[in-house]
């Protein structure tokens, strides 16, 4: 009886991957790294955010002085809005410093923005209100002390604007799970 002998392959006897599978196989790979990172700066952007809120609110001694919080009687625009401003939108922020609807909006979206982004839920509304809020904090201070017109302001409002285009939510988040509601798929802004 003749035995034909095949061909013995790289790797021991298991058959070779193909160049193409193995490209496949290492963009596969790239894409899953990518989204953790993403996943990541989603997080350090809501902890950003959520810091902000957590100082303002309690007075927690970094930028916030103790017993100086929003709880303790505090106000957190009107130092910032009041001292701070400068450059071409100066009497609009002093005229809002301290309205305690600025408050609200203000303390409203950090924590919002913090939240979300952290979750990993509503990134759509979460970007759109974040980069709004970043931009007015930017124009605060026009122009900024480092730069002609570039500042971390804009940096994390073009992050906030990637977070929210690649679905960062559904990386280490609950964006997968919030996406597949019925409100969500109903109103698909909240993705």
């Amino acid at each position: 009886m003749a035995m034909t002998q095949r061909p013995r392959q790289a790797g021991g006897g298991h058959a070779t991957t193909p160049a193409s599978t193995r490209s496949t196989e290492v963009k596969a790979t790239a894409r899953g790294a990518v989204s953790y990172v993403w996943a990541v700066a989603r997080l350090f952007l809501g902890w950003v955010f959520l810091w902000a809120f957590l100082d303002k609110l309690f007075g927690l001694g970094h930028e916030t002085p103790a017993a100086k919080g929003w709880l303790d009687g505090g106000n957190p625009t009107k130092g910032f809005l009041s001292g701070g401003a400068k450059g071409p939108f100066e009497s609009f922020y002093h005229g809002i410093a301290g309205d305690p609807l600025t408050n609200w909006l203000f303390m409203i979206g950090l924590a919002g923005i913090g939240i979300a982004l952290i979750l990993g839920i509503g990134m759509r509304i979460a970007a759109v209100a974040g980069v709004v809020l970043l931009v007015m904090m930017w124009s605060v201070v026009l122009p900024p002390e480092n730069n002609v017109f570039m500042d971390d302001h804009l940096i994390y409002a073009v992050v906030l604007i990637g977070l929210a285009l690649v679905g960062a939510g559904d990386t280490l988040g609950f964006g997968r799970a919030w996406g597949n509601t019925h409100l969500v798929r109903t109103y698909p802004i909240l993705k």
